[in-house]
């Protein structure tokens, strides 16, 4: 086939000078001759955030010059986000850690001697030899994020202790998995969200970041459905990125989400909006929600919400009339108000109403994959105490971390006396930062296991550098999309001279401690070839393409054939739940009225940035170009009457009169009046984080307080007020 010489230029443009196989998919037969040696395209996924898209990285002279999206992937389909690309940049991050280190002066005051890996984990092993003989095994506890934090949790386990805690649970998505467990049996998603968007016709938001949180293909499914047509209806206290395209933008009040979501249930069951098929044959409950919510009238809503009465019902007919292709969207962050598992079940109930579960434009069902498990050749011991992560919180899925800090500090049921934490920056995560602290002062060890010398790292004892996901192997990932896959992370790098992986780290822990029993893998790559052969997967084809779909596994509507499993006591979805009836809890969702701000005071709310994972890419110079600090955001008639102008320097100071870092105001019509915005993650602490160290507010510093939800046991974070100082 003849090639024109714009053709072959662009081929060039991607290709040029690649030593790689002859069945590389991203390279073209046609560019082939243009390639030089010393040139690879490597397949792998990302962990800029945790979406995990699929990536080619091209590495010229064994350094990485340029990340891509993998078309082969179904999470990235050929695109990166900023963050995707800008991966680089955290590998070659001149703030890196790079050696073990362990503190010589107080914690926290940033005072370090380097040591070396084996003297690192003997002063680890000498530690926790003395806690487990003093305290039991049980007092040392795990908060981890991503991948790292299943193979520290191996460890973990092979010491004796059940106390792993994720604030991806406690200060995110729990209490939506719960309320979505309790009502279908399982939630919406793994990673990504089963939203089937580009086929909706109505999508409804609830205080959604789409479109600031850049989960990649999530966000192209929204733009496809919008370019189909679909209506959008977006509820936020903030006129959003999402607002911005929506037919309908509710401003509601901060704390009345369930009153609306109430009324519109109402209101679907009065004007007989619901598909009364689909609930016979799959739902179980309708004439007790009906019952329940029968008080919850449009007028009522609209003195709650601060709605208007018609702009309330118009949105809720708008889902009706297109049902079931419709979707009233999950949501993702949903630690906000203390009631959140009621409302997730609220948002549950209201698309088992539309008939959305299974439906095209709905809620997509799993992929069918059925992958043999690998056999474990390793039995744990089982621990001498339960676990003391899930509280008295019923329905606690995973552990919470509050609930570990508590216990550190005040050592009930059991003293917590050593954490390890990996991937996570707790003094950022966790409300009332000022607890941590005081939990810390209480460790007899304090081990940080990252990449990053951030706010939580620099108060250890011991520091363990680890490589970059750009520079590891992590276990073969399960991809569920719409067709489920496998994929493959693998290194497109070496790893700096001194930083090991997480996997690692927990092997030579294991050896160290005489727990080498319990490690079942010399290295995770041979571990990974073994797991692609039990699923017949061809590894070296793995390795090539990055990802490789699982044959018959796409079944996404409901057919005669394909029919939906609820693994709830009724086998059905569950309008009124039993099993919160059984707890003395509302088997459907009430009501209750939150604290509003005092006079001269906002809500704080917090958020995404389209350019950064919470404060985790903050020092990433190529993002930092793009986003270097945060702004308070402030309604501009407020800002009218307290004398305040766009740009303007202010702090935060909060109900305990916690004064913040200094930053600009952004004057704004996208704000309700009785609150403030400002982007999470920024307002570092650590001085060896040189580009963000003091750079913007840190909310988390702000929250004072929080709302525990008595279902999930998560936090709710929203409840806070500040009021404004203006700067000289």
């Amino acid at each position: 086939m003849a090639i024109s010489r714009r053709n072959f230029l662009k081929c060039a443009a991607f290709t040029a000078g690649g030593a790689v196989l002859a069945d590389n998919p991203f390279v073209k037969a046609t560019a082939k001759a243009a390639m030089k040696k010393d040139v690879k395209y490597i397949p792998s996924y990302c962990e800029m955030c945790f979406w995990r898209c699929g990536l080619v990285a091209k590495v010229e002279g064994g350094k990485v010059v340029k990340l891509e999206g993998n078309p082969l992937h179904p999470q990235s389909r050929g695109r990166l986000c900023a963050r995707g690309q800008a991966g680089i940049g955290l590998l070659y991050d001149k703030d890196r850690l790079q050696t073990p280190l362990i503190r010589t002066g107080e914690r926290g005051d940033g005072k370090y001697r380097k040591a070396s890996w084996d003297e690192a984990y003997s002063y680890i092993a000498e530690k926790l030899t003395g806690i487990k003989k003093k305290y039991g095994p049980e007092s040392v506890a795990l908060f981890a994020h991503g991948n790292g934090g299943a193979y520290m949790g191996n460890f973990l386990e092979a010491f004796g202790s059940p106390n792993h805690s994720h604030p991806s649970y406690a200060q995110c998505l729990g209490a939506r998995e719960v309320a979505f467990t309790l009502t279908y049996g399982q939630g919406p998603a793994s990673t990504a969200e089963r939203v089937d968007m580009a086929n909706s016709r109505v999508i409804a938001l609830f205080g959604s970041h789409m479109g600031e949180n850049m989960h990649n293909s999530h966000n192209q499914d929204f733009v496809d459905g919008l370019a189909n047509g679909a209506k959008l209806i977006v509820v936020d206290p903030r006129y959003s990125t999402a607002a911005g395209k929506a037919s309908m933008w509710l401003p509601i009040k901060p704390g009345t989400d369930l009153a609306l979501i109430l009324a519109w249930i109402n209101i679907v069951i009065q004007e007989k909006w619901y598909d009364r098929e689909y609930l016979e044959k799959y739902a179980t409950g309708f004439d007790e929600l009906k019952e329940a919510v029968k008080g919850y009238t449009p007028e009522w809503a609209a003195k709650e919400t601060d709605l208007p009465k018609q702009d309330i019902i118009e949105a809720i007919r708008e889902l009706g009339r297109y049902k079931p292709n419709v979707v009233v969207h999950p949501g993702r962050h949903y630690s906000w108000y203390g009631d959140d598992t009621q409302r997730g079940r609220g948002l549950a109930i209201l698309n088992a109403l539309l008939g959305t579960w299974g439906r095209k434009g709905g809620l997509w069902l799993p992929p069918k994959v059925n992958l043999t498990k690998m056999k474990e050749t390793v039995k744990y011991p089982k621990p001498k105490r339960e676990s003391l992560g899930f509280g008295d919180y019923p329905f606690a899925s995973a552990g919470i971390t509050t609930e570990v800090r508590r216990a550190t500090i005040d050592g009930d049921p059991y003293p917590i006396k050593a954490w390890f934490v990996i991937g996570t920056n707790l003094m950022k995560t966790m409300p009332v930062p000022g607890k941590t602290l005081e939990a810390i002062k209480n460790l007899d060890l304090l081990v940080n296991i990252d990449l990053m010398p951030t706010d939580m790292v620099m108060m250890s004892d011991v520091i363990l550098p680890s490589t970059s996901y750009l520079e590891r192997h992590d276990s073969l990932a399960i991809v569920t999309q719409k067709n489920a896959g496998v994929a493959i992370r693998q290194p497109v790098a070496n790893p700096w001279k001194n930083v090991k992986p997480a996997w690692l780290i927990a092997k030579e822990l294991c050896n160290k401690m005489g727990l080498k029993k319990y490690v079942e893998y010399k290295t995770l790559d041979e571990q990974m070839r073994q797991q692609a052969k039990l699923w017949k997967i061809d590894y070296k084809k793995l390795e090539t393409t990055g990802y490789i779909p699982i044959p018959d596994s796409y079944h996404p509507y409901i057919t005669e054939k394909n029919q939906p499993v609820f693994a709830t006591d009724s086998k059905k979805i569950e309008l009124y739940s039993e099993a919160l009836d059984d707890e003395d809890m509302d088997p459907v969702p009430k009501y209750t009225r939150h604290k509003v701000p005092p006079a001269g005071m906002f809500r704080l709310l917090y958020g995404r940035s389209p350019v950064h994972t919470f404060s985790r890419s903050m020092n990433n110079k190529w993002l930092y170009e793009l986003k270097s600090e945060n702004e308070v955001w402030l309604s501009a008639n407020v800002a009218r009457r307290l004398g305040i102008e766009n740009g303007e320097k202010v702090s935060l100071v909060n109900e305990k009169g916690l004064k913040s870092n200094v930053g600009r105001v952004k004057v704004t019509e996208r704000i309700r009046e009785d609150c403030v915005y400002v982007i999470h993650g920024f307002g570092s602490t650590s001085k060896r984080m040189t580009l963000t160290y003091g750079r913007g507010i840190d909310d988390a510093q702000m929250m004072s307080h929080y709302a525990t939800d008595p279902i999930s046991g998560t936090n709710g974070m929203r409840v806070n007020f500040v009021k404004i100082v203006k700067e000289s």
